[in-house]
């Protein structure tokens, strides 16, 4: 009844039209969700307050998750709030976007206001929420640590390093190698976050010579297509 009151009060949605109790979820119940215009947003697992929230707690939300089709899952014991996005991969994970003490927020900061504000019905509307874990994920060591690793970054570096020492032949190998030994730490560059952000600068890459290739490729015309008269 807590963390429905504060769903209502405090993050604006209708309680009677916009949270269930017990959703259905195959056979068994979770024991809250939030349904906009009628399509669930978020699976919300409600523990005892004082509760210690545990790994445990977060696995049984994101396996009614996953059975639902819901992308979110909010874990909570009313004074702690855990926000994760699930991961449909083999197998289910998820990702920890948001972690909320409300003993600890303070009214007059602007950052604990934006981290409500995430929470909010009018935040899901307008998808901040999405948004937010975009710019997380792009900021994290592990993505910054492949950026840094990529071969456009270290081709700006080695033409700095010519630059500099205009004498000096290196190649991309000895120049990644250095922040992989020296600079990096280990975790940063190994490991299956790590691999993830390899593979979405990759992703990203292709998808940027395909955009570049396809005007390319729609400027060409056949000697067919042009006539030129005189």
């Amino acid at each position: 009844m807590v963390v429905t009151d504060m769903l209502g009060e405090v993050f604006g949605y209708d309680k009677y039209s916009e949270l269930t109790a017990e959703h259905a979820v195959r056979g068994t119940y979770c024991d809250l969700a939030t349904k906009l215009d009628g399509t669930i947003q978020a699976l919300i697992e409600v523990k005892a307050v004082g509760l210690e929230l545990k790994e445990q707690h977060v696995k049984q939300a994101v396996d009614y998750a996953a059975n639902q089709g819901a992308d979110w899952v909010i874990l909570t014991n009313a004074g702690h709030w855990r926000v994760y996005n699930v991961t449909f991969a083999k197998p289910i994970g998820q990702e920890l976007v948001i972690d909320i003490d409300f003993c600890g927020l303070n009214s007059r900061s602007s950052q604990d206001l934006d981290s409500l504000y995430l929470l909010c019905k009018e935040g899901w509307i307008k998808s901040v929420l999405g948004e937010y874990q975009t710019r997380k994920q792009a900021l994290s060591r592990f993505f910054l640590g492949a950026m840094i690793l990529s071969d456009p970054v270290l081709e700006v570096i080695r033409r700095e390093l010519r630059r500099v020492s205009p004498d000096v032949r290196i190649d991309l190998d000895e120049i990644s190698n250095v922040p992989s030994a020296e600079v990096l730490k280990r975790e940063v560059i190994d490991g299956e976050k790590a691999d993830e952000a390899r593979k979405r600068i990759a992703r990203a890459a292709r998808k940027s010579l395909r955009a570049k290739a396809e005007p390319a490729e729609s400027s060409v015309q056949s000697p067919n297509q042009s006539v030129v008269l005189q």
